[in-house]
């Protein structure tokens, strides 16, 4: 084992040959993946393999005769520069001359590097004078950097040495300069990953909490104090031994996935897709059943980012200090008795308060929520955090005081801004909540939920404290009128803390959360009915995006039993501040017009139904002579004559008019009236968005195929059908209302619709549509959805209520129509729902006979379209 992982080159017998050389490279690539798989420690495969190179790189330059030329040196830079070089890693090196090269040097340095390449290495090279590299690195930052880890291979040291005097010296790169551009590197490089650690394809190297940030506090420590690694920097005082260990043991962690991932890849990456998540933890040991191997590794891979970002921070301000202010303090502002603010800082004025008194961490959070002059927690206080944390032998839930605390929080106002975030990156919330520390970097692997469960709990408590802003008023319209005048909001914002808490327990986390929600409110001092009332949002915390995404909230029963479900307005103002919140942080792109009107929608039409009182259910004749009513004004006043109209309406059905506003049905009848050949297809597009997104109108004889065609159509044109009213009329004409947005999630563009319309046109035309092979989504591949499709009880018995739960894969609506022409059943309506991976759709259907389904009919369509959907996959 010991000369396996020799550092230092070796003498070797194999011929210097390109095809011995790169079987050389295979056998110990493939050696060293063994060893990995036998759990050998990765950072002696990672030291062994830059030991390799540099042996490698030794030999070639003496082959190739590079040591009699006298100035000439190979340098290591960068990683490799560092002794480190993972499977893949670029292979980056400097050759450095005194003087520029000439022309026959030029040539075997060029001979060199090319057979460098042909052996397939990822070599990353500069050829430079030693006047060059300062004069470059004094304007590149990253040139800078890797000289600062230049590493001699071989060649002449008195060239190397006076490259490294000048590197070193003050006028390049003085530390402030250096420590200040190192900081702003690394907020620029982490506001590209959203400046959050939970990302679902995280890169292992640049994202915030990953090696990078390690890296910079390598770097800053090296060009200040000459620490050439973690351990010289915890001889300079500015790492605890803990903090040492910890950031070796992180380092330790990141480095295994990644040379996991790289043992995956052919190409270098650092990125962890979904593509490789499944197999990385399968190499690292994590068994499961599902996806459980991939949510454990994950969970301890986001929490290791975690205590590196809080690190990196916490280390960075003393670095801040020592650097920019010469080692001055400020001077202190007091608090109270326990803290004052230095700066912008708040500190803890006695050493050990944590751990004396746990309940003042909580005092300190109340500092942060209530005083806007206060940014953060200083490095010694956060320190002071770090280590009571680890001290405490109870939750902070057990200590009345502490109680009191919370709660206190919790009614603060500004907490949500200031405070929420703040205890749960420095690890306040697990302190405290023994339920919360089982969420932390718990992910699931789907493409649904893009944030960790508790990063997604607290960017709902943050989307909460947007509804008390007048300027968010135009994109959450309902909630800045509601979220005001919710007098305890305190139950909302527990609702909001324990909605997703028993996520990865095993259960319905609804109903699990709602248990630990109604203790916890309990335990808090909060009367029965309060805490009822918690535990009923975390229990339906689901109803109304469900209700209004995937049920036809046009239907009064539907309507109806949602709200016999809410029962009273205060409950639905609640629900639908928390349904808002929670839609937005699961997911930025989620929100749109389109979940937006359905929601007001929704919302309007319960409220109604609250006031009117449930027993008083709507006169649906008298809403269908209202629409028909102010339908035939707007009609008249186009010039259209009584009898026209009259005429025209004798072939709808009721429900045509219950189903649209009095303004669609007036833009319909014009143009069917105007429409000069009935036996052509007539479509319709909404120049202005309709509920948040393009209404299509499609007027054309019914036949079999027609929603299986012009949802084809649709799909070629990029464009997602989110809603579909199939209507005939009584001389067997279909009415057919799509509500369609881009991939944007917007309404159709104006400029598009010429395009489509005549798209649909011509496949009605001749009731065809060439269907193009649309290749799924990259990261669809990855994703496996077993095709559900179940059968919902009615009131009425009339028709049939069927979901769809299946891989939402390009020309899945096409193939569900095609199955319903084939079944001779007909489509009423259709909600789409895309949930990340999932397609969670609702269609509302009748038989032939225009009655539901028979219990063979469904048994018949339940078969026919898992094996539609499922041969697709294939």
């Amino acid at each position: 084992m010991t000369d396996t992982f020799s550092a230092s080159p070796q003498p070797t017998a194999t011929p210097l040959t390109q095809s011995a050389l790169r079987q050389e490279l295979e056998q110990f690539s493939a050696q060293q993946q063994q060893l990995f798989a036998e759990h050998t420690p990765v950072t002696m495969l990672v030291e062994a393999r830059a030991g390799f190179i540099d042996s490698l790189l030794q030999r070639l330059w003496l082959h190739f005769g590079l040591n009699t030329h006298p100035e000439l040196a190979l340098v290591a830079v960068g990683g490799y520069g560092r002794g480190e070089l993972h499977p893949l890693s670029d292979v980056d090196i400097l050759l450095l001359s005194a003087t520029p090269l000439d022309e026959d040097t030029g040539h075997t340095v060029s001979a060199f590097l090319t057979f460098l390449w042909d052996l397939k290495l990822e070599v990353g090279h500069s050829v430079r004078t030693i006047d060059d590299c300062i004069q470059i690195g004094l304007s590149d930052l990253t040139v800078a950097t890797n000289l600062q880890e230049a590493r001699l291979l071989c060649g002449n040291p008195e060239t190397y040495q006076c490259l490294e005097e000048q590197v070193n010296s003050g006028k390049f790169w003085p530390s402030e300069a250096f420590y200040q551009a190192k900081l702003q590197e690394q907020r620029t490089r982490h506001a590209r990953y959203h400046d959050t650690t939970y990302n679902l394809e995280p890169d292992i190297k640049s994202s915030p909490g990953g090696l990078r940030d390690i890296h910079t506090l390598s770097w800053v420590a090296r060009r200040h104090f000459g620490a050439t690694s973690l351990l010289e920097m915890s001889r300079f005082g500015f790492l605890t031994d803990a903090e040492y260990r910890e950031l070796v043991e992180c380092q330790d962690s990141l480095w295994r996935i990644r040379f996991a991932l790289h043992c995956e890849l052919r190409r270098y990456d650092n990125r962890l897709t979904f593509e490789h998540q499944a197999s990385v933890a399968r190499q690292l040991g994590y068994q499961g059943e599902g996806n459980r191997p991939v949510e454990m590794m994950m969970k301890e891979f986001y929490r290791t980012l975690r205590r590196v970002s809080e690190l990196n921070k916490m280390l960075l301000q003393l670095f801040d200090q020592a650097i920019l202010n010469n080692g001055q303090i400020v001077e202190a502002t007091p608090l109270d008795d326990d803290f004052q603010l230095r700066g912008n800082l708040i500190e803890a004025t006695k050493p050990a308060l944590f751990q004396a008194r746990p309940e003042t961490i909580l005092d300190m959070c109340l500092h942060v929520a209530r005083n806007s002059a206060i940014e953060g927690i200083a490095a010694p206080t956060l320190r002071q955090l770090r280590t009571a944390r680890r001290r405490l032998n109870r939750f902070l839930v057990d200590i009345p005081a502490a109680r009191e605390k919370f709660m206190d929080l919790v009614r603060e106002p500004n907490a949500l801004q200031r405070a929420f975030r703040l205890m749960h990156r420095h690890g306040v919330l697990s302190a405290y909540l023994p339920e919360w520390s089982q969420i932390v970097g718990q992910m699931q692997f789907d493409l649904f939920h893009v944030y960790t469960v508790d990063e997604h709990s607290v960017r709902l408590l943050k989307n909460l404290n947007k509804f008390s802003d007048p300027a968010n008023r135009e994109r959450h319209p309902i909630c800045c009128e509601v979220y005001p005048r919710i007098v305890k909001k305190e139950l909302l914002i527990l609702a909001a803390i324990f909605h997703d808490i028993a996520k990865g327990r095993g259960g319905d986390h609804s109903e699990l959360g709602g248990e630990d929600a109604y203790r916890f409110c309990l335990l808090h001092g909060l009367s029965k009915p309060e805490a009822n009332l918690v535990k009923w949002l975390v229990n339906q915390h689901l109803l109304m995006s469900v209700t209004a995404q995937r049920r036809d909230i046009y239907d009064p029963d539907v309507v109806a039993d949602f709200a016999t479900k809410v029962r009273d307005e205060e409950r639905l103002d609640y629900l639908i501040c928390l349904t808002v919140a929670d839609i937005c942080a699961t997911n930025q792109e989620l929100w749109n017009s389109w979940k937006r009107t359905l929601l007001a929608e929704l919302y309007y039409s319960t409220q109604k139904a609250l006031r009117r009182g449930l027993e008083n259910p709507p006169d649906v004749r008298e809403r269908i002579r209202h629409n028909q009513q102010m339908a035939s004004a707007l009609l008249r006043s186009q010039g259209f004559t009584p009898r026209e109209i009259e005429v025209l309406w004798q072939r709808f059905k009721a429900d045509y008019f219950l189903r649209h506003t009095h303004k669609q049905i007036a833009w319909h009848a014009a143009a069917i009236l105007s429409h000069e050949d009935p036996d052509k297809p007539l479509i319709l597009i909404s120049e202005k968005a309709t509920r948040g997104g393009t209404e299509v109108f499609v007027y054309n004889k019914d036949k079999a195929k027609l929603f299986a065609i012009v949802v084809s159509e649709l799909d070629k044109k990029n464009l997602s059908v989110h809603d579909a009213q199939i209507m005939n009329s009584k001389d067997g004409f279909a009415l057919d209302t799509f509500m369609v947005l881009d991939h944007n999630g917007e309404a159709l563009n104006a400029n598009r619709h010429s395009t489509v319309r005549r798209a649909l046109t011509k496949a009605l035309t001749h009731m065809k549509s060439e269907r193009k092979k649309k290749r799924p989504p990259r990261k669809l591949l990855h994703f496996n959805v077993n095709t559900q499709v179940d059968f919902l009880p009615t009131k009425t018995g009339k028709k049939t209520l069927m979901e769809l739960v299946a891989l939402d894969m390009p020309g899945l609506l096409a193939r569900v129509g095609s199955v319903f022409a084939r079944q001779k059943i007909s489509l009423q309506a259709a909600k789409i729902t895309t949930i990340g991976e999932r397609a969670e759709d609702f269609f509302i259907l009748v038989n032939e006979e225009g009655t539901q389904l028979s219990a063979a009919q469904q048994t018949q369509l339940r078969e026919a379209l898992i094996a539609r959907i499922d041969a697709a996959k294939k």
